[in-house]
Formats: structure tokens, C-alpha cells, sequence
């Protein structure tokens, strides 16, 4: 039966090349259109659509069915545009409602996809269970990072290799470090949702002070991050993201001093504020989205600005692959605009498993990523980071997520002569991170 449904359709598919040339009219193209669509021929029916469109022949059901065709063949982003087409001529079917908005949830226009489901009929909103303002997310998730070059880099004498002598110097070099992150997200109505973040972060470092002799201490730092994250759909689908990361915490160490002709060490605590505002603006066209954001600082006392421009493609018109190559530009007093840094993040879908990873190159310090939630607000720069998701659902409200993440570090021992720096000296390690969580789709 289905070879014989295919001869037909190709039999159909050639009879149209043959009259290609003709002039096509409404019934014909609303009735051989039928039938490819009753056959389920889709990528006949999509070919033929896109001759009629060629001829100006176009209608509701021609571009419902050019829709369904394409959800079939599971390219929901494509699909989701010729349903949101039908949709604005006539809103009154709830088996198209249905259509859009699972086209644009399987097609990763979630905040589209709740928008436009608040003109939906009473039943379906009930089908889909939907409300305008609810709790639609919470996830925790915590993770353990270490340096497992610690032994070795210690033993290194840096103060020799910097001519430290007599005067005075000082490196900090990280143990590990481990923290804890709780999730909620909630829409407020129906094209405005909010993200919130909470983390902890408690790191261990092992300070080191030649001043005569050599002198080890321990040096601690606590640190909380509050991120808010409103997101907001303008128009159909202009997407609007401001954020705002409020970072404090304290960092405990031991300086030392002079009294008389007596050396000692004191311990020493700094309290710290720091900001990242951050807004950025998207939005959907076909298989590509782009979009640019732009990110303040204020960390160490210090402003600077953070400007990117990204491209996400889905090849597939779906999320069963996609990447987003960005570029990252930077501003500030000493430096001036320029250059900063470029990544790349994708998607693969594989079964019920989704893995998701990151790899960045270039100048990072100070350096803001994901709206302001991840922030490098840690002394040192970086050069590189590699970075691995894997999600995997957990029945239809849970999913687990496991991460690791690779990323190098350059940090710098320091010489002081009368507290004035007179030389100093990098050293590099890599940090290694592993974290695991659990989110609640409400």
C-alpha cells in the first residue's frame, strides 16, 4: 500500500514539472494540495506549495498544510512560521492553535509559545495546561572544582625565580572550591517571565609569603550571587533580556607588618561589592536567531563594558542540533575598546538525552558570560575554557543535568619593597570542575 501511495505521489510530482510552465489556479492548487497532504506526501506537498507561492497562489489552508508538512518532518521552526501565517488570518480552530504552539515549544521558542497561547480557547488552555502567571521552573545543583596541579605549583620556588631576596612576596595558589546554586523561574503574564538565581561560593587557597623565611596561611573566600533575569517577548517575536547580578562576599588573609624591629603576621579580612548589569535583544528568523547584548561591571572597584553579537543556526530547523558562534568585545580605561574573546556553544539531541557545550579562546578577565549569571569575578585571567552538559528527563516534570568543565588560569606572585610592587611573576594551572543538579519543570 505505501509503495503504491508513493508511485502516486510521484506520478502527481511529474505531472506538475511537466506542466510547469502553466498557469496554476486556486482549485487545482487547493486540490492537489489535498491530496498530497491526504497522502502524506510531505516533501512533495512542500515542493508543490512553493510553486503555487511562485505562481501568487497562497491561502489558509495551503499554508496550514505547508505547516503540518514540515512537522512531519520534524523542522518545527520552519513549520511554527507557516502556522503563525494561518494563525493570523483565522484563530478560531484549536486543532491549529495545538500546532503552534508545540511547533514553537519543539522548536525552542518557549516564551513565543506561552504568549501566544494566552489567546487560545478555554479547552485548549486546559489541554495544554496553561496559565498566564504561574511558577514554571526550580532547580538546584551543586559542584565540587579542584586544581590537580596544587602539590607541583606550590613546591615551585616562585619568590626565587622573581628576585624577591629580602623584600617581600606573596602568591595565593587555589586548592579547590565548591558551590551551590538554587534556580526558580515564574511567568508574571503572558510574554513576560522572570529568572532567579541564587549561588554560593566557598573557595580554599593556600597563600604563600616569602619574607625571610618561607610562611604558608590559609586564605579563604565567601561569596554570594544574587541574579534576576526578566524576560520579555515585544511584538510576535522580539525578545527583550535585562539582568542584574549583584555579587558580595569577604576574603580572609594574612598580610604582614612591621613593629619596631619585630616582623609579624596579621590576619586581614575585605568585604567586597560587585555589579554586572546586563540587557540583551533577540530574535527568530527561520533556522537562525540572532542577537547582541550588552554587559556593565563593576568589579574591584573597577567599570568596564562587555559587548557581544552572536548567531544561533539549527540546521535541522529543530533542537536536535544547533550552535552559536559569538564574538565578545570589551571596554575600559586601560585598554580601550578592542577585541576580547570568541566562543562557540551547541546543542545535540540524542534520544531523550540532550548534551549541550561551550569552548572559549581570548582575554579572560573580568569576563561575563550567560546574561551576568557566570562571572569571572576571580583574581587571574584565563585563555581558554571547555565546558560539557549532559541532560538526560526524568519522566515529564524532572531532568538531571551533570557538567564538566576544563579551564586554564594565570595568576601572579607578587614583589613589594617598601609596599610598592616592584616585580612580579605569572604562574598558569588549570582548574577542573564537575557539578550535578536537578530541575522541576512546575
Amino acid at each position: 500500500m505505501q509503495k503504491r501511495i508513493g508511485i502516486i505521489a510521484v506520478l502527481i510530482l511529474l505531472s506538475l514539472l511537466i506542466r510547469a510552465q502553466q498557469k496554476l489556479n486556486y482549485p487545482e492548487v487547493d486540490k492537489t494540495s489535498y491530496e498530497l497532504y491526504h497522502q502524506g506526501s510531505w516533501k512533495e506537498l512542500i515542493q508543490y506549495a512553493g510553486e503555487a507561492r511562485k505562481q501568487g497562489i497562497d491561502f489558509f489552508y495551503l499554508q496550514v498544510r505547508t505547516g503540518i508538512a514540515y512537522y512531519n518532518l520534524n523542522r518545527y521552526r520552519t513549520a511554527s512560521d507557516w502556522f503563525l501565517k494561518a494563525w493570523e488570518r483565522d484563530q478560531s480552530f484549536e486543532w491549529l492553535q495545538e500546532y503552534v504552539y508545540y511547533s514553537l515549544l519543539l522548536g525552542g521558542r518557549d516564551y513565543e509559545a506561552y504568549k501566544v497561547a494566552d489567546d487560545f480557547t478555554p479547552g485548549m488552555k486546559k489541554k495544554i495546561r496553561y496559565t498566564p502567571g504561574k511558577l514554571s521552573g526550580a532547580g538546584l545543583e551543586a559542584g565540587y572544582s579542584f586544581n590537580p596541579g596544587y602539590d607541583d605549583l606550590k613546591a615551585v620556588s616562585h619568590g626565587q625565580q622573581a628576585g624577591v631576596g629580602e623584600n617581600y612576596g606573596e602568591a595565593f595558589y587555589l586548592k579547590d572550591y565548591h558551590f551551590e546554586s538554587l534556580d526558580l523561574s515564574h511567568r508574571i503574564a503572558p510574554a513576560i517571565s522572570i529568572n532567579h538565581n541564587l549561588t554560593y561560593v566557598g573557595i580554599n587557597r593556600e597563600e604563600h609569603i616569602d619574607w625571610g623565611d618561607k610562611n604558608t596561611f590559609s586564605a579563604n573566600t565567601k561569596q554570594f550571587q544574587y541574579f534576576v533575569n526578566p524576560i520579555l517577548v515585544l511584538g510576535r517575536k522580539w525578545y527583550v533580556a535585562p539582568s542584574l547580578s549583584l555579587i558580595w562576599g569577604d576574603f580572609s588573609y594574612v598580610t604582614g607588618g612591621i613593629s619596631g624591629n619585630r616582623r609579624f603576621f596579621g590576619n586581614s579580612m575585605v568585604n567586597y561589592r560587585d555589579l554586572v548589569f546586563s540587557t540583551s535583544t533577540w530574535t527568530h528568523m527561520g533556522i537562525f536567531s540572532p542577537g547582541i547584548e550588552y554587559n556593565y561591571g563593576n568589579i574591584s572597584d573597577t567599570g568596564f563594558r562587555q559587548y557581544s553579537l552572536w548567531l544561533t543556526a539549527y540546521p535541522f530547523s529543530n533542537l536536535n542540533l544547533y550552535f552559536t558562534p559569538r564574538i565578545y568585545f570589551k571596554s575600559d580605561d586601560e585598554n580601550g575598546f578592542g577585541y576580547n574573546t570568541f566562543g562557540i556553544t551547541g546543542g545535540l539531541q540524542m534520544g531523550p538525552v540532550h548534551f549541550y557545550g561551550q569552548y572559549l579562546n581570548g582575554d579572560m578577565e573580568d569576563f561575563i558570560e550567560s546574561a551576568g549569571l557566570v562571572v569571572s569575578n576571580f583574581p587571574g585571567t584565563s585563555k581558554q575554557k571547555i565546558s560539557g552538559s549532559l541532560y538526560y528527563p526524568t519522566g515529564k516534570k524532572y531532568r538531571f543535568v551533570m557538567r564538566y568543565i576544563s579551564q586554564d588560569v594565570t595568576e601572579t606572585y607578587r614583589v613589594y619593597s617598601n609596599g610598592i610592587r616592584t616585580n612580579s611573576l605569572n604562574y598558569k594551572y588549570d582548574k577542573h570542575t564537575f557539578t550535578i543538579g536537578i530541575s522541576w519543570n512546575l
